[in-house]
């Protein structure tokens, strides 16, 4: 069967089209995965604005279907998946709308679909024939909304079990930038700097509830600590490349500290066979390495997307649609589909 998968929850507009073959043991085939960015609109103003996004993807959409559906030479999918939540209402609301009409134009089936489960399902793609090694698995999600750890016993059997009690670690890594005067989006910003920041050896940045118990996070601390060291620098030295820089790689090293730490933690305490990295913070690439190194040390498997599939995209939803369709549990009347921005994971 073939799916058509909308994506619209923040500022990215993505349509893919996905193939699976056999049942018992799908073999998944991508035939399109477009993405069109509203980052350059939302630039000048630090962030995303709504209604600004909502206009956008309104463009965007017909635009990205078209494309879509040429390059993969399919006039029409056997299901379409669309996401409802979470995410931002406007944004999502336009998406799922637009798969209504689209689905009652083709007359196939909608499928409502969690953006943070399209996050966590995108990492197995390549290995979704092969779960000897993968389950129980602990599934790290890091975007700019969420932050979570996820407790994965089996594709659609999951259990939060930590997450961010304010600031998301991709908010804490926009508004630092922000603070610093880098541009949005702050994560590939900072991650820039970094690279080539000389260390400093004033700079040490805390590392909020790395320590503590439970496996929540929070990183608006990490941010006032931020803002607080730069209000205090003088001007010229705040200003200067080599603050900006070793600043920068304090931040991100900060943030994968406590990252790293509590995954590990958890993934020792269930028994975990591999961990799961989803969400536009794993196309960090210092995240990545610091995953792939301990899983290695560990003997776990690690299950981390390509960069451009980490963040938001049609195809993650997709694929998600193709398990939520194979369980047949979901609502099967299209007009009574729901946008829900503050949608948990169950």
């Amino acid at each position: 069967m073939r799916i058509l998968g909308i994506e619209t929850s923040c500022d990215d507009t993505g349509i893919a089209v996905l193939e699976a073959k056999g049942e018992k043991t799908p073999r998944f085939q991508i035939l399109s995965n477009l993405i069109a960015s509203q980052i350059k609109v939302h630039q000048k103003y630090g962030g995303v604005y709504p209604m600004l996004a909502k206009r956008e993807h309104q463009k965007n959409l017909p635009i990205v279907l078209k494309k879509s559906l040429k390059t993969t030479n399919v006039k029409k999918a056997d299901a379409i998946a669309v996401t409802y939540g979470p995410g931002l209402a406007p944004c999502l609301w336009t998406g799922i709308n637009f798969a209504k009409d689209l689905a009652k134009a083709w007359d196939v089936p909608l499928i409502p679909v969690d953006h943070i489960e399209g996050h966590l399902l995108i990492g197995l793609l390549e290995t979704i024939q092969n779960t000897k090694n993968t389950f129980p698995a602990v599934a790290l999600i890091v975007s700019g909304g969420h932050t979570q750890l996820v407790l994965v016993k089996d594709i659609g059997e999951y259990k939060i079990i930590g997450e961010t009690r304010d600031d998301a670690a991709g908010e804490c890594f926009d508004k630092t930038a922000r603070i610093l005067g880098l541009p949005y989006p702050g994560g590939p910003a900072i991650a820039k700097e970094a690279e080539k920041a000389v260390p400093h050896s004033e700079l040490h940045l805390p590392r909020p509830m790395m320590h503590t118990k439970d496996y929540d996070f929070s990183f608006s601390g990490l941010k006032t600590a931020v803002l607080y060291n730069y209000q205090a620098r003088p001007k010229k030295e705040r200003e200067s490349k080599t603050y900006v820089r070793a600043m920068a790689a304090e931040i991100q090293q900060a943030i994968i500290d406590v990252l790293m730490k509590k995954t590990i933690r958890a993934a020792k305490e269930f028994s975990a066979k591999s961990i799961i990295l989803g969400g536009g913070v794993a196309a960090n690439l210092e995240l990545r390495a610091a995953i792939k190194k301990e899983c290695t040390a560990l003997g776990l498997t690690h299950l981390i997307p390509p960069p451009i599939l980490a963040t938001d995209n049609g195809l993650m939803i997709a694929l998600a649609g193709y398990f939520t369709y194979k369980t047949n549990v979901y609502e099967k009347n299209p007009d009574k589909i729901e946008a829900n921005p503050n949608l948990r994971m169950a």
